[in-house]
């Protein structure tokens, strides 16, 4: 029972801010229950590590309960970094909100119901679990896309939760192509695992390459959640695929796709304006590196990759006030991207030897672009002067980011098997040189080089990116939609019976002559 405490902790503020919200408005106290109820949880499964693996499964055999839909639940060494990040989030950026308007009680339970979602997700422990998490988080998405984009951008919208829906489509045919192999995580068979990958790969939009839309209307606190814990939901899968999933000319020829994919993430995010208008390029960008390493036989470095992405990246988004006694703390989630000794992703360049070059020679470019993005970022003036804060959101606000920068600290030399380790440290020193020029040539050159939030893309990026075959595939999708209304109306008006009585007339005859 030990598991379910921080999901209970989590929804219980939730539920407390929802009714306070509504009974009395006025209330002054929403920040401190909020904070409160995400430390709890966050004590709760930090001391998960000392009791792993924990399993719990609410629904057994002797309920007559089908197989294929028993619920279970496992935190063990893969799943817990993911955790640990995801209310290292929630508990980060509801203390640091101190700093930002609009606070909102209602946003903050929206944040911990997300969380718990995120943490159902990323500790199931077999595929009917997964698909019940993964619906639940696209779904909120969808909602919060179409309320937060307006009718003129729907259309992506609708796209991207169709790209999600295909992703779980993926590990509903490995259900049926496998049957029983996905009862537990950690025993994914070689076939299944091939659909799980690519069921990964095109939720993060990596496999193929795809930016559905950009929320402008999603900031620093809930919209980052949202995008993060979607993003760890999935990448969580790699960590339990079989090291060798398929012969080296696909793995090839995959890598070559996730390295475009890295590369063209990180050019844009280096040229963004800010870290929220480049905020879906690190998540491309990063999420290609983690599937790339699962590529190349090492899941491990997979796990290392997503867990930078989901911390560096919300202390980078949640960095808004800024101040140069605050460096210090971006600059911890560069040092977790570098892949140097002890580092975060230290082990993110291992992996089997016949892959390894390829792997590295084809990613070591985009992931030089992320860090130099990472410096430009950190070095903006920010939305708001640290200086000009009142003196209690001084002593909380860096609290939060100071939080985020111990976790990724401690996951690097005590996060799961295969961290604390020198990994090839040869191998990043490259990515670490390359990325500090690339970011002393954007910063030296300014505007040049930069994307602002109301650019366009340019038509090769257009092309690099797929928007083509999307608008295409939107196209067909119309006009399939309007040959379907236009038979409803027919069928439904007057001549509807006619007409049905002529397509039964056919059926009976087809049947006729079969038989």
């Amino acid at each position: 029972m030990f598991i379910i405490l921080p999901f209970l902790f989590l929804l219980l503020t939730a539920l407390a801010l929802f009714i306070l919200r509504q009974v009395r408005p006025g209330f002054r106290f929403f920040w401190l229950i909020a904070t409160g109820g995400t430390l709890a949880a966050t004590i709760s499964v930090f001391l998960w590590r000392f009791q792993l693996p924990i399993m719990f499964a609410p629904l057994s055999m002797e309920l007559d309960t089908p197989m294929i839909f028993t619920l279970a639940w496992l935190v063990d060494g893969l799943s817990w970094p993911y955790a640990l990040a995801l209310i290292t989030l929630a508990t980060a950026v509801i203390i640091t909100s101190v700093v930002r308007e609009g606070r909102d009680p209602l946003a903050w339970g929206g944040i911990l119901l997300l969380t718990a979602f995120g943490l159902l997700a990323v500790t199931s422990n077999n595929a009917f679990s997964i698909l019940l998490a993964w619906a639940a988080l696209d779904f909120s998405e969808l909602i919060v896309g179409l309320i937060s984009v307006g009718g003129e951008k729907s259309e992506s919208v609708v796209i991207a939760y169709a790209s999600r829906m295909a992703g779980i489509g993926l590990v509903i045919w490995a259900i049926v192509t496998a049957p029983g192999s996905l009862m537990d995580i950690r025993q994914i068979p070689q076939q299944a695992g091939l659909f799980l990958l690519l069921a990964v790969g095109i939720r993060m939009g990596v496999l193929p390459l795809h930016l559905p839309y950009q929320e402008a209307g999603l900031r620093r606190g809930f919209g980052s959640t949202l995008r993060l814990v979607s993003a760890a939901s999935s990448l969580v899968l790699l960590g339990h695929l079989p090291a060798n999933l398929m012969g080296s000319t696909p793995t090839s020829i995959l890598l070559i796709m996730t390295a475009l994919a890295a590369l063209y993430a990180g050019w844009m995010w280096v040229r963004s304006a800010e870290e929220l208008t480049g905020r879906p390029f690190w998540l491309l960008g990063m999420g290609s590196l983690s599937i790339g390493a699962a590529l190349s036989g090492n899941p491990v470095g997979s796990i290392a990759w997503g867990i930078a992405l989901v911390m560096g990246g919300s202390l980078l988004f949640l960095y808004s006030a800024r101040q140069k006694s605050l460096l210090w703390l971006p600059l911890i989630a560069f040092f977790a991207t570098t892949a140097l000794p002890f580092s975060l992703t230290a082990p993110g360049w291992d992996g089997t030897q016949s892959t390894f070059w390829l792997y590295w020679l084809t990613h070591l470019p985009g992931q030089a672009l992320l860090m130099a993005g990472v410096i430009k970022h950190s070095l903006h003036p920010g939305e708001s002067a640290f200086e000009s804060l009142p003196r209690w959101a001084k002593g909380i606000y860096p609290l939060g980011l100071g939080l985020l920068a111990l976790f990724m600290l401690l996951l690097g030399i005590w996060g799961w098997a295969g961290s604390a380790t020198i990994g090839r440290w040869w191998a990043s020193l490259p990515g670490v040189a390359l990325s500090i020029g690339i970011a002393w040539l954007v910063i030296k050159r300014g505007g040049r080089y930069t994307l602002q939030p109301a650019s366009r893309p340019t038509t090769w990026l257009n092309l690099f990116r797929l928007a083509w075959l999307y608008r295409w595939l939107w196209s067909l999708y119309r006009l399939l939609a309007r040959i379907g209304n236009t038979l409803a109306a027919q069928l439904e008006g007057e001549s509807g019976i006619l007409w049905s009585l002529v397509i039964l007339v056919l059926l009976v005859s087809l049947i006729v002559q079969a038989g």
